[in-house]
Parts: structure tokens; sequence; C-alpha cells
């Protein structure tokens, strides 16, 4: 303590300089803003993240639409559960876990190739805050413009459903219960038997019946003629007949949508999403843990396109709980009823197994590997940078 005349007593405690918060291990806004300018002034990066997340779909969309539009007979609507599946599993889910672990590896490699590293560290910012900041800096990137090619394929596909669905080459009406697809097969008696799949036995009662039917094409047609003294059927008889063709076929007619469901789009959604985030944090971890972009993208490219669907249908002795820990594997067993992941049929969009082919596996252990990649990643990742040489 000193007494200064004039003053009074004053302390000699040091005072707080910005210095003493630059350590601190959580990352600023500021911090966090930087790097996503940082990226986003990529101009090469940006325009193929937009071209692929958003632009393949969109334009995919707008040539089905025009399709459509100028020859209808010939091409069918552009939008529709089939093709929802089809672009939301196979090119959303695909692309956007790519285009995501590019921006990653970029992310946590480009300081290192630039040689601007050493520039970060002697300004005395704690390198954990610096790697932390790079995390919600690529994700406020990539998640907003996946979400952008989401939601544009979502609206063609509602609102440029077909009007009616086609099951075995018939427009059915969609949507119609057992006893309402019954219904419409008793208006419909020739359509049914001859298009609709069956078996039945020659003693079954319409087995007669379905013969006297003619059929000039589809899968029944030219039907075994019934004995030239058997009593030819009455038109009840034939409605009866379709009716229970149509009762044989509804489970089948059952998983065919005109369009996706609300609740369909909002789970498929937010699980394109977790792909996404799971694909930019792992490349993050990898590109920073061996300093290069390059050898990181063509890494995780091959583990989505290559090993992923090798190792999720393979059933290898004594190895299934190490193939369990592949993320992909957990990721595809936490996809929404309905979408065909990894090559996979769907169980419509009212639930069910996507992909009956995966490798069994618990959907706790599927999130607690998912968890384990996400953190496992982060760790080594922030390690490499704290321990790196500047």
């Amino acid at each position: 303590m000193t007494t200064v005349p004039g003053v009074g007593t004053t302390s000699l405690a040091p005072v707080a300089g910005p210095s003493d918060h630059r350590r601190s291990p959580v990352p600023t806004f500021s911090m966090i803003a930087s790097k996503f300018k940082e990226l986003r002034k990529r101009r090469g990066l940006m325009v193929a993240l937009i071209l692929v997340t958003v632009g393949i779909p969109t334009v995919f969309l707008v040539i089905r639409l025009l399709l459509h539009a100028f020859a209808p007979k010939t091409y069918g609507p552009a939008g529709g559960y089939d093709i929802y599946t089809s672009l939301t599993s196979g090119v959303l889910y695909i692309f956007g876990f790519i285009m995501a672990a590019t921006l990653g590896a970029t992310a946590g490699s480009a300081d290192l190739t630039e040689g601007v590293f050493r520039h970060l560290v002697v300004t005395g910012r704690s390198r954990l805050a610096l790697y932390l900041a790079r995390i919600p800096a690529g994700l406020a990137i990539i998640v907003p413009l996946v979400a952008v090619g989401f939601t544009i394929v979502c609206a063609v596909c509602v609102f440029a459903a077909p009007t009616h669905s086609s099951y075995n080459g018939v427009n059915v009406p969609a949507g119609l219960s057992r006893a309402g697809l019954e219904s419409w097969a008793a208006d419909h008696p020739d359509e049914v038997i001859c298009n609709f799949g069956f078996r039945i036995g020659p003693s079954s009662p319409i087995a007669a019946v379905v013969n006297y039917v003619p059929c000039n094409n589809g899968p029944n047609a030219g039907p075994t003629p019934a004995p030239l003294n058997a009593p030819q059927p009455t038109q009840a008889q034939i409605r009866r007949a379709a009716s229970l063709i149509a009762q044989m076929n509804y489970t089948d007619y059952a998983r065919q949508f005109l369009y996706p469901s609300t609740s369909l789009m909002i789970k498929s959604g937010l699980w394109i999403e977790l792909e996404v985030i799971i694909g930019f944090v792992v490349a993050l971890g990898l590109g920073s843990l061996i300093g290069q972009r390059t050898v990181a993208v063509i890494m995780m490219i091959v583990l989505e396109v290559v090993l992923t669907p090798i190792l999720s249908r393979a059933r290898i002795p004594h190895l299934s709980n190490l193939q369990r820990a592949v993320v992909g594997l957990a990721t595809a067993h936490l996809a929404p009823g309905g979408l065909p992941v990894l090559g996979g049929g769907g169980g419509g969009p009212a639930g069910g197994s996507g992909n009956a082919g995966l490798l069994p596996e618990s959907t706790t252990v599927a999130v607690c590997v998912i968890v384990a990649w996400l953190v496992g990643w982060s760790i080594l990742g922030a390690w490499r940078m704290i321990t790196r040489d500047a």
C-alpha cells in the first residue's frame, strides 16, 4: 500500500488487462465470427457447397417440372413420395455428408497449410478456443445450405405430387382404407383381375371366376380358360372376386404414397442435418490431426461411399461389434422409417425399419457410437492443435 498526497491510499494489486482473458478455452463471439468470415470468403469452396447441396436437387427438379409440363403423358409428375425418398437418401444424405466433410477438413487444416497458424498463436489466444470456434462457424455455413436444398425438395415433392397412385400399372386413388380399396376394386373388376397380383389354387372359389375375365394385357393376360360346361359367373361374383384380390394386395398397396407426410419430412430433415454435423465435426478433427485437407477429404469419402455400405451389410464373424462402431451404420439405423438407406428398401412413412438388410444394432448403441465419434474426433483435433509447434 502507498499513500500519494492529495490522492489517498492506492492499491498495488495488478490491473487485469486484455491479455489475461486471451487464454480462456471458451471461444468468443468475435473468434467465431472471424472464422465464419474466413470460411465464407473462400469463393471456390462456397460455390461448390451451394452447387452440390442446393444446385443438384434444384436442377433435377426443374428439369422434371419442364418435362412433365411439355410431355405429361411421357414424363410423370416432378414430385411425389418416390422422388422425395430418392433425393433425400440418395443425394442429400451422401453429398451433404461429403460437402460437410470438405468444409470441415478445410476449417481444420487451412491455417496450417496457408502458414497463418503461427500468427494466430502469437496473439495469445487459447488454442483450444481457436479450435472450438471453428465448429459453430462451419456449422453456421453448411447447416443452412443443406436446409435450403431439403426445403426445395420437400416443396416440389408435395406440391407437384401425382394426383393418383399407380399400383401395378393401374391408377388407384391413394390413401384408401382396406374397405375403401375393396370397394374401389369391386367397381373396377377387369383392371384388378388383369393387373393385380394374386395366387389362388384350383379349388379357390374365385378360380373359375377370374378365368372368365378377358385380359388382353397386364401380368395376368391370357388366363387358363374355364371348362366349357362351367356356369358363367354373375357380375356380383366377378365384383366379389375383385374385392378379394384387392384384399390380398392391400398390405403392398398401403406402402404407396403420393407425397411424404409432414412428420416424415421433419424427421428426415433432422436426420440429414445430423449426418451433416457428423461429417463436419469428424472431418474437422481429422483435418487438424493430419494437417492436410485433400487426404482428409478422400478418407471421409472412402468412409461414406465405400466402407460404410460394405461394413453395414457384411456379416463378418467375431467382428460384428467392430462393425457397429462405424458411425455410418449408426446413422443409418436412426433413419426415419420409409427412407431407403444404403440401397435398402423403405417401409413407408408410417414407420418401420428403413432397411432390414443392415447389421442389427439398437438405438441406444447407435446414439452412443455417434456421440463417441463426435467427442473423440473433437478431442483428437483439439489435442493436435494444442501440441503442434507454431
